[in-house]
C-alpha cells in the first residue's frame, strides 16, 4: 500500500537553475525545473515562481474546563478583497527563526497575540500552506490554557501588530465556524480537529 501513496521521491526532480526575483520580508524565486513523469520518463524543463518563506507555527488556545477557545481578529492586507472586511478571525501563529523548535514558537506567540500561556501542548498536524506557489510549511497545535482572564488587545507595537484576542464557547466557534466566518486555514482545521477529539482532550487534561 506505501507504494500506492508515495510515488516519487527527492531523487525524482532537478533544479536545473533558480533565480532570486525579489528579496523582502518575503522572497520570490524563479525555479527552472523538470522531474520524472507518471509514464517513467523525464519531463521537459519548465519554469515555477515560488513565493519562499520561513516555516510557521500555530496554535488553538483552548481551556478543557471552561470549555472555551481563544481567537484573534486583526488586520490582513491579504484579505483587502475580503467583500466584508480585512479583519480576519484567527488563531494565535508565528514564523520560525533559525533553529527555533515550532512548539515554542507557538508557545511564545500565544503569550505575545493573546496574553495566554500555554499549560499544555499537543500537536494537530504539519503542512504546507499553499504548495502551489509557496513553500510555507505550517506546524499546527491546540494548546491548554486558564481562559479565565484571556482577552484583551495584544501585539508588538514594532511589528505594526494590533491584534483583539477573545474567548468564545467551544460550541460558539464551531458555530463561527459552520456560518463561514472562519476563513482561515489554520483556524478552520484546528476548529475542526477540536470538534473531533474535544472528549478525549478534555479527560486528558483535565487530570492535570
Amino acid at each position: 500500500m506505501q507504494n500506492n501513496l508515495q510515488s516519487f521521491s527527492q531523487n525524482d526532480y532537478e533544479i536545473i537553475r533558480r533565480e532570486v526575483l525579489y528579496q523582502g520580508i518575503f522572497r520570490l524565486a524563479r525555479y527552472h525545473v523538470r522531474h520524472r513523469t507518471f509514464n517513467g520518463e523525464w519531463s521537459q524543463p519548465f519554469t515555477r515562481e515560488v513565493l519562499e518563506r520561513q516555516p510557521a507555527a500555530a496554535i488553538l488556545p483552548y481551556d478543557p474546563v471552561l470549555d472555551q477557545v481563544v481567537l484573534i481578529e486583526q488586520f490582513r492586507a491579504g484579505a483587502l478583497a475580503n467583500p466584508s472586511s480585512p479583519w480576519l478571525i484567527e488563531i494565535v501563529a508565528g514564523v520560525l527563526d533559525a533553529d527555533e523548535k515550532p512548539d515554542n514558537v507557538a508557545k511564545r506567540e500565544a503569550v505575545e497575540e493573546a496574553g495566554c500561556k500555554i499549560l499544555d501542548i499537543y500537536p494537530v498536524c504539519e503542512y504546507f500552506v499553499s504548495p502551489g506557489g509557496s513553500n510555507e510549511y505550517l506546524h499546527l497545535y491546540c494548546g491548554r490554557i486558564d481562559a479565565s482572564e484571556a482577552g484583551g488587545v495584544h501585539g508588538l507595537s514594532e511589528e505594526n501588530e494590533d491584534i483583539r484576542a477573545f474567548t468564545v464557547s467551544a460550541e460558539e466557534a464551531f458555530i463561527l465556524l459552520q456560518e463561514g466566518k472562519i476563513n482561515t486555514p489554520p483556524a478552520i482545521i484546528s476548529l475542526q480537529w477540536l470538534q473531533l477529539n474535544r472528549e478525549w482532550l478534555r479527560q486528558l487534561w483535565q487530570t492535570k
